[in-house]
C-alpha cells in the first residue's frame, strides 16, 4: 500500500512540476507580436491553470481520505482497545516468525 501511495505521490510530485516549468515556458514567451501564437499561448495557460486546480483538488480530496481513514481507526480502536491489541500482537509475532525464519 505504501508503494501505491509513493507511486502516487510521485506522478502528483512530476506532475506538479511539468506545470511549473509550463508556465515558466509561458511567461518566457510573453510578448512575440504573433497574434495566432498570442491565441494559443492564451489557450495554454487556462489550461495549465485548470490542471493546477484539478491538481490541488485531487490532493484535498486524498488528504481527507487520509484524514477520515486515520479518524475511523482511532474510533475503531478506541471501541475495541482489547481487539485491537490482539491485532497488533498477531501482526508481530507474524513478523517476528518470518523474519526469524531468514
Amino acid at each position: 500500500m505504501d508503494t501505491v501511495a509513493d507511486a502516487k505521490q510521485g506522478l502528483a510530485t512530476n506532475l506538479r512540476r511539468m506545470i511549473e516549468e509550463a508556465d515558466h515556458l509561458l511567461s518566457s514567451a510573453a510578448d512575440t507580436g504573433d497574434q495566432a501564437f498570442d491565441a494559443v499561448r492564451d489557450q495554454f495557460s487556462d489550461q495549465v491553470r485548470k490542471m493546477r486546480d484539478q491538481l490541488d483538488d485531487l490532493e484535498d480530496a486524498a488528504l481527507y481520505r487520509a484524514k477520515r481513514a486515520a479518524r475511523a481507526a482511532n474510533h475503531t480502536v478506541h471501541e475495541h482497545p482489547y481487539s485491537a491489541m490482539g491485532v497488533a500482537a498477531a501482526v508481530g509475532l507474524l513478523i517476528g516468525f518470518l523474519a526469524a525464519r531468514r
